[in-house]
């Protein structure tokens, strides 16, 4: 049975949280806020004006949000970030548009997540901060989203991650969050490792709660309620008589921001949603296996949350075209090389904002239009999960590998990584196409990871199923303001 707590489940548990919170002053925002923060009370937005955005402080659960202002200290919201890249730019005529995650706390729109996950066990009574430690075990940010969240609702973080992963990420999961940290064998790839160092510690701790982005359906539920309406509304603000919402594109990964797409989906029915991954990793076109470098996006695998019934195409994406753009895009011969070509200079001082996995996002999306044949009227849509603050050792190890950068190689890795963009590796998908991918399922979550036949061919059939899961948000904001009015903190404001 596929199970969302929609009700209290351990009364203990839950009287525990509110003490905890109430004894160190946290306030939950509701999912409702995330998307609209303007409602968000006058008195936390005031004391925002005094809290960096990286800030340990259980205020910052109010900046979980797209609508932050950019700024290291003190902002507070606006629209939602995004960058538009031009057409001379992409080589395409469909309008490019992004999502920015940078100006989340950690830098990164896992926290989002991560909040979708741990909020809603607080809150039912299913996991009690003053004994449960949280795992969080990722490829990429969601762990670091995941230790961010568990500090700032009063709990301990356990994160776990391959150790080939960026020194960023360690760095700043053991000397900013204090988490303890368990570095699991291999890359990028190597997710399995981390599922059975999960297994591990289940076996072995009773105080552990493990929060597998790939099966928690909150993380695609907080995608489809906050990312989807985020890019909606930068739709409407980039729109014109003639635009078309033709495209949404996302990394797979876990599958929880390619759900924005469900929500796309519910407003433009003619939209495509195109799943992206590693050409050196094509686990959805071609069934394969491997290592790359797109760090955050995990494969050899299809997440249990993936509602493969709505991915329309996959593409998959050149690692190495992502690491010659990443220095493209952020070493100064690169910005040069630009600058001769034409680009104005707020484009160029925006391109940092885009991380390996965000490239990758934008290199699926120029394929789309190519394949699609999109024109100047129609819209594509993505998302930078993070930006290169997370990857300046990877342009350290890129500069003692290859040597520094110069002019004449941000030529040809314009030309042949942006422009020379083609429709090979891309694959669409019919209806037996999305089956296939979905039965892949089975061997890693039936086989491996101790799930249901019956729960597994409910994701396919059960036509009730998804939309209910997507709108638990309704039920579990509820359940938030009876939790804070039980705290009484938002009364003593």
């Amino acid at each position: 049975m596929i199970h969302l707590s929609d009700k209290v489940v351990n009364t203990t548990a839950l009287e525990n949280a509110v003490k905890r919170f109430k004894e160190q002053k946290i306030i939950l925002p509701t999912f409702d806020q995330q998307r609209h923060p303007e409602k968000v009370p006058e008195k936390i937005k005031e004391k925002l004006k005094n809290v960096g955005l990286w800030e340990i402080n259980p205020l910052n659960l109010f900046r979980i949000t797209w609508k932050n202002e950019p700024k290291e200290k003190g902002g507070l919201y606006g629209k939602p970030n995004y960058i538009e890249l031009p057409s001379e730019l992409t080589g395409v005529k469909a309008r490019i548009v992004l999502l920015i995650g940078k100006y989340f706390p950690t830098g990164a729109h896992k926290v989002g997540a991560a909040y979708g996950c741990l909020a809603p066990r607080i809150i039912t009574g299913e996991f009690d901060p003053t004994y449960h430690k949280a795992v969080w075990p990722s490829t990429g940010n969601y762990c670091r989203g995941g230790a961010f969240d568990s500090r700032l609702m009063g709990t301990e973080p356990i994160a776990i991650l391959p150790e080939e992963m960026s020194q960023e990420r360690f760095d700043w999961l053991r000397n900013v969050v204090k988490s303890t940290v368990i570095a699991t064998p291999g890359s990028e790839s190597n997710v399995k490792e981390i599922y059975d160092k999960c297994w591990e510690l289940r076996r072995t701790r009773e105080d552990v709660v493990i929060f597998n982005q790939f099966d928690e359906f909150g993380n695609a539920i907080w995608h489809y309620t906050v990312t989807g309406e985020a890019l909606e509304e930068v739709y409407n603000l980039i729109k014109n008589d003639n635009s078309r919402l033709q495209g949404y594109v996302s990394a797979t990964g876990s599958a929880g921001t390619i759900a924005a797409g469900d929500y796309l989906r519910t407003l433009f029915p003619q939209i495509k949603v195109i799943a992206s991954e590693a050409l050196q990793c094509p686990t959805l076109l071609r069934n394969g296996f491997g290592a790359h470098r797109i760090e955050g996006i995990g494969d050899k695998h299809v997440p249990w949350i993936h509602n493969v019934k709505n991915t329309n195409a996959v593409t998959a994406i050149d690692d190495e075209d992502t690491m010659r753009l990443l220095r493209l895009f952020n070493e100064p011969e690169g910005h040069k090389y630009l600058r001769s070509l034409g680009f104005d200079e707020e484009i160029i001082e925006k391109l940092p904002l885009l991380g390996i996995s965000s490239i990758a996002n934008v290199l699926s999306a120029i394929k789309t239009a190519k394949y699609f044949e999109l024109t100047e009227d129609d819209v594509i849509m993505t998302v930078a999960t993070d930006s290169v603050d997370m990857y300046h050792s990877r342009l350290q190890e890129l500069r003692e590998d290859r040597g520094e950068y110069a002019e004449l190689q941000a030529a040809k890795d314009y030309e042949k990584c942006m422009l020379g963009q083609s429709v090979d590796n891309m694959k669409e998908l019919n209806y037996q196409d999305q089956k296939a991918i979905h039965n892949l399922k089975y061997f890693t979550w039936v086989e491996q990871q101790a799930k249901e036949v019956k729960d597994l061919n409910s994701l396919w059939y059960d036509r009730k199923l998804w939309p209910h899961v997507f709108n638990m948000t309704k039920i579990w904001d509820e359940l938030i303001n009876e939790f804070n009015e039980r705290t009484g903190l938002l009364k003593e404001l």
